[in-house]
């Protein structure tokens, strides 16, 4: 199968294109035939080497985290699944690699396809979509009536964040440009911030949660407008010891991790809120759930660009320049 590989770590390193055995599928596992990838930030992070401390891919591997596809050949132990499903899915760390033809991934991180979408639509939605659920739902526990302010609304995880917590019942405020107001509105924001000629901390206050996905002289901003109690979420760092837990680091690693994040964390001790970081997980039963709202047509899929296979390099290249509303998408088959 031919697949775009991650040969070295660097910047201006390109993905190169290479033919390759197509993968095992052991007795828990589907083989997926891909037919689009989502284009993510975190690709181009861990392609740079910025994740290389804590995601330890050796290369050369395949990069690619979102997928939608059909099942072509089912491990002896799956019962979720048939040859013919069509799927979606974000496949768990450290087992990506959406960037190829085929992909084998653990069934219980595939979910089958929302029947409103197509391919293109689907494969944007997984890892996106799981980051703001976990957020907004898992680790945060929004309820109705809340005030919520998500950054970067036109963003891939914003577009989708913004909807599901209006979906909840959450009053919404977000940044962006002024030429995605209109975006952004009629996906459900309720306050609108320009940020290159406004300053959202000095038009916010009182609020209960921030989805921060910004650098971190934001995250420092953002920690004034929440209320005492109010929790803040960050899915850009600084990762906590919490973090380096969950992924069982030894206590050299929760150790850097502690001290990375002491800093803000003893900033939001004093403005009495709570700070966590957010490394998403795999997680087939929330994009099941996930599905059922976009059928629902509760919440819908924001595409910017579709790219061709060929062309997945410059797919990143396009994601890297920071000005994407939505997702990008590689259309694989």
């Amino acid at each position: 199968m031919r697949a775009f590989l991650v040969k070295s770590y660097g910047k201006k390193e390109k993905l190169l294109l290479a033919e390759i055995a197509e993968p095992v599928v052991t007795k828990k596992d589907v083989l997926i035939q891909v037919h689009s990838a989502g284009v993510n930030v975190l690709d181009s992070k861990i392609k740079n080497g910025e994740f290389k401390l804590f995601l330890p891919y050796k290369p050369p591997f395949i990069l690619g985290h979102d997928v939608a596809g059909v099942v072509t050949k089912v491990g002896s132990s799956v019962s979720k699944f048939k040859v013919g499903d069509e799927i979606y899915a974000r496949p768990a760390d450290p087992r990506v690699g959406t960037f190829a033809e085929f992909i084998s991934i653990n069934e219980e991180d595939v979910a089958l396809k929302p029947e409103k979408l197509t391919m293109e639509e689907a494969a944007s939605i997984p890892l996106v979509g799981l980051t703001a659920w976990q957020a907004l739902i898992v680790k945060a526990n929004i309820q109705k009536g809340q005030k919520v302010f998500i950054q970067a609304g036109s963003g891939g995880v914003g577009t989708f964040a913004i909807q599901l917590a209006k979906y909840i019942g959450a009053t919404v405020a977000t940044t962006t440009s002024a030429a995605n107001f209109d975006l952004v509105k009629s996906l459900g924001a309720d306050i609108v911030i320009d940020y290159k000629n406004e300053d959202f901390e000095t038009i916010l206050k009182d609020y209960d949660f921030v989805l921060n996905s910004q650098d971190t002289k934001t995250l420092k901003k953002s920690l004034k407008i929440l209320k005492p109690g109010g929790k803040i979420i960050s899915i850009s760092g600084p990762p906590d010891s919490n973090f380096a837990k969950e992924l069982g680091f030894n206590w050299i690693f929760k150790a850097i991790l502690y001290l990375l994040s002491l800093g803000i964390r003893n900033k939001a001790k004093k403005y009495n809120v709570d700070y966590s970081f957010l490394f998403m997980k795999a997680d087939g039963n929330q994009l099941s759930r996930i599905a059922s709202l976009i059928d629902a047509g509760i919440i819908r899929p924001v595409m910017d660009k579709i790219f061709s296979f060929e062309d997945t390099n410059e797919a990143l290249v396009y994601q890297e320049t920071g000005r994407v509303k939505g997702k990008v998408v590689i259309k694989v088959k």
